[in-house]
């Protein structure tokens, strides 16, 4: 049995509504999206008011797309201390985007959002990790719009996105921009995924956090987690006449997961992704 360890990870939001999800694509057309009934706003606010309860700091991957018509939540965001950072504009896969295409979401986010929220964005996070072997230009592109990290290449293997193949832990991959990959435990020769979503939601608690605490303690390494503000809300409307896959993925225990991610805060130290991670690159760097 692992010991407990005291090394922090980051938490991790992606601030999207449950009709966003690419999932759910092929159900919801992207032009109706402004006549769904939001429920982001009072989702995000049930997440801060849990931070604050349990005194932890995360990092909210923000669309744009919300940040227009949510900006007093993306204030409190800044104000109660969590990092701001980016998810793209309009939640569309890098893999669906050429350069220029791509280059004009994350400007547009990343304008919208410092606006927004008055400092400065450095982190990025791919719709659905959708960074890999077939457009690694796109770490070009965040590097030339003043990005310093990326949490995008998720080094599994998986139907909807992965890079297997990937480095499992942050690294640089261009001249002034780190990657941070969402963790993953290695075992029989395969990387597990580690870090949180549909797989929090299906794994049971114990055996989610010894996978995090295996990377703290195992590997040295702080473990990412991430969860989406949707996978709190049991309450959202169903979206009729999804496949059965996605149904499962998207719906699966989702009653039980804000207890689940309460024992987490409750029984591992959280952080934000550019204080634990920028911070240790800086360090690096000076020791060099």
């Amino acid at each position: 049995m692992l010991m407990k360890t005291d090394r922090k990870n980051a938490l991790t939001i992606d601030v999207e509504d449950y009709f966003q999800v690419s999932a759910m694509a092929p159900y919801i057309r992207r032009s109706d999206w402004d006549s769904c009934e939001c429920r982001v706003e009072r989702n995000v606010d049930r997440i801060l008011a849990i931070l604050a309860e349990e005194g932890a700091q995360a990092t909210f991957f923000t669309l744009g797309w919300v940040a227009e018509r949510y900006p007093a939540m993306v204030r409190r965001i800044v104000e109660q201390g969590h990092e701001l950072a980016s998810h793209g504009y309009g939640h569309q896969r890098v893999s669906d985007l050429d350069q220029t295409d791509f280059r004009d979401d994350v400007v547009r986010a990343k304008r919208v959002l410092e606006d927004t929220g008055g400092v400065e964005v450095l982190g990025y996070r791919a719709p659905s990790f959708s960074i890999g072997e077939r457009n690694l230009w796109a770490l070009d592109v965040l590097a030339d719009t003043g990005h310093r990290y990326s949490s995008s290449i998720y080094p599994v293997r998986h139907d909807h996105y992965g890079s297997p193949d990937a480095p499992r832990f942050m690294h640089t991959v261009r001249e002034g921009l780190i990657e941070v990959p969402p963790t993953t435990l290695r075992l029989f020769s395969r990387n597990l995924p580690s870090s949180g979503g549909g797989y929090f939601r299906l794994l049971p608690y114990s055996l989610s956090r010894w996978m995090i605490e295996a990377v703290n303690r195992r590997d040295g390494e702080s473990a990412i987690f991430y969860f989406h503000p949707w996978e709190i809300d049991a309450e959202q409307p169903r979206v009729p006449g999804i496949d059965l896959k996605t149904r499962f993925r998207h719906y699966v225990n989702i009653e039980r997961n804000e207890a689940k991610l309460r024992r987490l805060l409750k029984d591992l130290p959280w952080g934000r992704m550019d204080q634990i991670f920028l911070g240790r690159r800086q360090a690096e760097v000076a020791l060099a």
